[in-house]
């Protein structure tokens, strides 16, 4: 049985048990896919990133993502975790790390200051008229309601205690599919706040999302009018971020914490 390195991070945290948990596992080859989604399940994290060494030049490593109960397209929290590995563990002298996933493109992560900085695509939602399942299963009418066709579905609230006091349905929300409920408002102690549900792809309110914020930053630099913000994901993990809109890219910037790390046999 194969035994690889594993590694446990708090991503978007600076210090542990804050942020979002992901594993990072670096395998020699793919074995099935029905294998990562075992390993997925059997870590129990939002999102397993699996990485292997890139035949090309394209980029550093290749990367895919497992939830639980399912495969994801992109996945932020896990790939600035497995930014932080690589550049900590493997590529020491390095300051970007270049991921090639299977329908994101190419992601990077770099150095910035204590942290790191994640640029992934921006994904612009647009307005949509209704989402009345949706808003059964959140509990509570936004102001707005905006749509991307990843599956992204942000809910615009007046006030942060609006999105604080949502007790979503999640066995009404599940049924919807593999789509991100995400809340938000003006933040108090940041600019935006938000909270996130997933219950489709298992995670009922995720601690820290890094693609919820793929859509956040376009959608939220369009009502700012500027170009950056902070942000809070105010789960109970809680995660703190930067949000920067680079023309058609989303860069988010937070620090990672390693809590453990060992192998994995399987």
């Amino acid at each position: 049985m194969p035994t690889v390195p594993y590694f446990h991070v708090d991503a978007f945290a600076d210090k542990a048990f804050a942020g979002n948990q992901a594993a990072v596992m670096l395998l020699e080859s793919w074995p099935d896919d029905a294998v990562l989604q075992a390993i997925g399940g059997e870590n129990n994290f939002a999102e397993t990133a699996f990485l292997v060494p890139c035949a090309d030049d394209e980029a550093d490593y290749e990367l895919t993502w497992f939830t639980p109960t399912s495969t994801v397209d992109l996945c932020g929290h896990a790939t600035l975790a497995s930014g932080h590995i690589a550049l900590t563990e493997w590529m020491k002298d390095a300051d970007e790390v270049r991921f090639r996933t299977r329908k994101a493109g190419v992601l990077t992560v770099s150095r910035d200051g204590e942290g790191y900085a994640l640029s992934l695509p921006a994904y612009a939602p647009e307005p949509k008229e209704s989402f009345d399942e949706a808003v059964r299963g959140l509990g509570a009418r936004p102001q707005e309601i905006a749509s991307h066709a990843g599956g992204y579905h942000i809910f615009r609230y007046a006030t942060a205690d609006e999105v604080m006091a949502l007790d979503p349905d999640f066995r009404a929300l599940a049924p919807l599919g593999d789509l991100q409920f995400i809340c938000t408002a003006p933040g108090t102690d940041t600019d935006v706040l938000s909270r996130v549900f997933v219950p489709g792809a298992g995670v009922d309110e995720d601690s820290v999302t890094g693609s919820a914020h793929a859509a956040l930053t376009p959608y939220w630099c369009d009502r700012l009018g500027r170009e950056s913000f902070t942000a809070l994901q105010a789960s109970e993990r809680k995660g703190y971020l930067t949000c920067r809109r680079e023309g058609a890219r989303a860069v988010l910037g937070g620090p990672c914490v390693t809590v453990a790390e060992g192998r994995f046999t399987f």
